[in-house]
């Protein structure tokens, strides 16, 4: 009789034929791997500090043809250091070459460390012009600032693969020189799953050329994420979930998609907050456009208003704001359980108590994961990170453009913390291909509002093992 994850990871696989994770080559009949885990480095206070005034000061910062039909593609993710950040994997050129990019739904540029890159870019796949035969350079620059460091270099044009879809034009930033800690092995850059009108490349999106194409048969992309903060024993690389294109995946949720319109232009996927509660209590919080929340799977965390934060915790009993690096943060008694829930206009969806807390600082002290966030200019006033989303199964839908959510099932639920190796590479065929529209370059830089994976992970990343050669 299968165990709960042996069922668990078969529904995955049965329901989703055409699974992919990076490509690469499959070993011969006979080989066998080692499967050789490691340890996770403890972290210290100080790690975390630095982490945290890094995390709330980044995303601050970051806010200022023919077509040949295909169903369905998954693209298997890794949870990297317990839920910092969540990446999956691209090919490009020709021949195909993977590389391992977070996957964000804030932001909307897909850029990879180039071979020329001088800085920033130690120990990760780095992509190479001359081994593409259809590598086309568009000769413009490409420059993305975070709040913990910027990413330049140039504009280039190829055929990127993902979960057996492929766009043979599309154009991406090749980076050149990235700040210190920026790159974390073994990430070498960043998928934008966000939309067009927001992209600092002014490109078409992967994902956009492939829904407006008509390749998916539900204009849907779809995360699971799971959840390791919890958990004992936990590696570097954990089993991230799931990602997909043109289908939901039905094993890994229940009841129905709760969808909600986006109440603007789409540019980020912003969806105005309707409700929250902690501990069962109501918060007051602005309505209209300041209730607006971007949806950000790049983001590990919650920013939101210094007051409606404030308020949060005035519900949890023996609370303080954070001093120091831990400004902006508020810190709880660790034996508290802290019961947050959010509705976007539907359901209210509640946030695991696992989830709300960040780290212990000392025997008997927390870090709450909502911090105080002061966004400028049309930034949202919230940004909602992983540590909702986990708690879900989220879907971003192309047309008619909304946000929506569904409960997790029991075989999602499942692989949270499981004892089980990360995605493993394998070579998957292009099923279906679509052109990307003629967008142009362009020379300003883009500032994004979340958080950035780099500011999420350099401060508390553990070092691979293994090096890329």
């Amino acid at each position: 009789m299968l165990s709960s994850l042996a069922l668990a990871l078969s529904c995955l696989l049965i329901i989703s034929p055409n699974t992919s994770a990076a490509p690469n080559s499959v070993p011969a009949a006979g080989q066998s791997i080692p499967l050789i885990r490691r340890a996770q480095s403890e972290r210290t206070v100080a790690d975390w500090e630095s982490w945290a005034k890094n995390e709330r000061e980044a995303l601050t910062a970051k806010y200022g043809g023919n077509i040949e039909k295909r169903s369905s593609g998954t693209n298997l993710m890794t949870n990297q250091n317990a839920d910092s950040s969540y990446f999956g994997t691209v090919a490009i050129g020709t021949p195909s070459i993977s590389f391992n990019v977070i996957l964000d739904t804030g932001s909307s540029d897909l850029w990879v460390a180039d071979q020329a890159c001088t800085t920033g870019c130690s120990k990760v796949q780095l992509f190479n012009d001359l081994s593409s035969s259809t590598f086309h350079n568009l000769s413009e620059p490409f420059s993305i600032q975070y709040g913990s460091g910027a990413a330049v270099g140039t504009l280039g044009q190829d055929v990127v693969q993902m979960a057996g879809f492929s766009v043979p034009n599309q154009i991406f930033g090749a980076v050149t020189q990235a700040s210190s800690g920026l790159l974390n092995p073994p990430v070498s850059g960043l998928l934008g799953l966000g939309w067009q009108s927001i992209a600092s490349s002014k490109a078409t999106p992967f994902w956009q050329t492939l829904a407006s194409s008509g390749l998916w048969t539900d204009p849907v992309m779809a995360f699971q994420l799971t959840r390791f903060v919890n958990a004992t024993n936990v590696n570097t690389e954990e089993p991230g979930g799931s990602f997909t294109m043109g289908f939901l995946n039905s094993s890994l949720y229940t009841g129905t998609i709760d969808y909600q319109a986006l109440p603007t232009t789409p540019s980020y996927w912003i969806l105005p907050m309707k409700s929250l509660t902690v501990q069962g209590n109501s918060v007051t919080i602005p309505s209209g456009s300041s209730s607006y929340s971007a949806i950000d799977t790049g983001t590990t965390l919650v920013g939101g208003p210094s007051s409606v934060i404030q308020s949060i915790f005035a519900q949890i009993p023996g609370s303080q704001p954070g001093t120091g690096n831990w400004q902006g943060y508020w810190t709880y008694p660790c034996g508290t359980a802290v019961n947050v829930a959010i509705s976007f206009g539907g359901p209210s969806w509640p946030i695991s108590p696992a989830d709300f807390q960040l780290t212990k600082i000392s025997s008997s002290q927390c870090v709450g994961a909502f911090f105080e966030l002061n966004t400028g200019g049309s930034a949202p006033n919230w940004i909602i990170g992983d540590t909702f989303l986990k708690n879900v199964y989220s879907v971003f839908r192309f047309n008619p453009a909304a946000v929506g959510f569904a409960a997790l099932s029991n075989t999602a639920v499942a692989m949270n913390g499981v004892n089980a190796p990360p995605p493993s590479p394998t070579i998957g065929s292009v099923s279906a291909s679509a052109t990307a529209g003629t967008g142009g370059g362009s020379n300003a830089a883009s500032h994004r509002w979340g958080v950035s994976y780099a500011s999420l992970v350099g401060g508390i990343v553990v070092a691979v093992g293994a090096a890329w050669m």
